[in-house]
């Protein structure tokens, strides 16, 4: 890794907000969810979650939509399993709906820990997320249109929240823990041994300061082997 790359990562990994999110919902096209995570990364946010129509739906988009190195999308295929995920870890969880409770989206405080749960545009969220979800929230419009692209809907919400977190100081400090930090600049700075390590079951080693690896002498001895020849290392 070079240290101007180490350089970049470490810069975007300083302002990652592990406690905004966003869950889709009701998905079937990975295109969808490709463009919700372009968004969410260049707002800092390091995970998405991702409720799929159908299991056929998850396989065909799933893995495409969570090939980025630097996001994880999580999927579910129910709402209420997500959901709950969302509230264990002390979330907000608003629905962009439009409901007689729903208030404008620049009136939520985003600067506390939030997920956003988005709908399929054609039917829009479930009455599962509505009724689960802790506030609606809707972006004020005045044309003939009731409703934006989902991906244009999430990236307004979210700028409202980038400009909440910025203006209090939230992106200042790093806010990552450091075991997410060092998976992170492993695989997105050494590519080629983290699939390694997935295909044969290796530990991630440690990254230091200067981008490189530590490693004791086993491990690199069982990166260049296949599986079946470790036994004799560990004996």
């Amino acid at each position: 890794m070079t240290p101007e790359r180490l350089a970049r990562i470490n810069t975007m990994l300083d302002k990652r907000q592990p406690d905004l999110t966003v869950c889709m919902e009701g998905l079937h096209k990975s295109h969808n969810l490709a463009a919700v995570v372009r968004t969410c990364d260049a707002i800092g946010i390091s995970d998405v979650h991702a409720v799929w129509k159908s299991e056929e739906a998850e396989v065909r988009g799933g893995s495409a939509a969570g090939s980025q190195n630097w996001i994880d999308v999580h999927n579910y295929h129910k709402t209420a399993d997500a959901i709950a995920a969302l509230k264990a870890q002390g979330m907000q969880v608003l629905v962009t709906n439009l409901s007689d409770t729903a208030v404008n989206f620049t009136e939520i405080d985003y600067t506390k820990p939030t997920a956003i749960i988005l709908g399929q545009e054609k039917f829009g969220t479930s009455e599962e997320a509505l009724e689960l979800a802790d506030q609606h929230i809707v972006i004020p419009m005045v044309g003939m249109v009731q409703s934006l692209n989902v991906s244009v809907a999430c990236s307004v919400v979210l700028y409202e929240a980038q400009r909440q977190r910025a203006a209090a100081g939230m992106y200042d400090q790093p806010r990552l823990s450091n075991e997410r930090r060092q998976r992170t600049l492993f695989e997105g700075g050494h590519p080629i041994f983290a699939e390694a390590c997935q295909r044969k079951g290796l530990p991630y080693p440690e990254i230091d300061e200067a981008g490189q690896i530590v490693a004791d002498e086993k491990w690199w001895q069982k990166m260049q082997m296949n599986k079946k020849a470790w036994q004799h290392l560990d004996d």
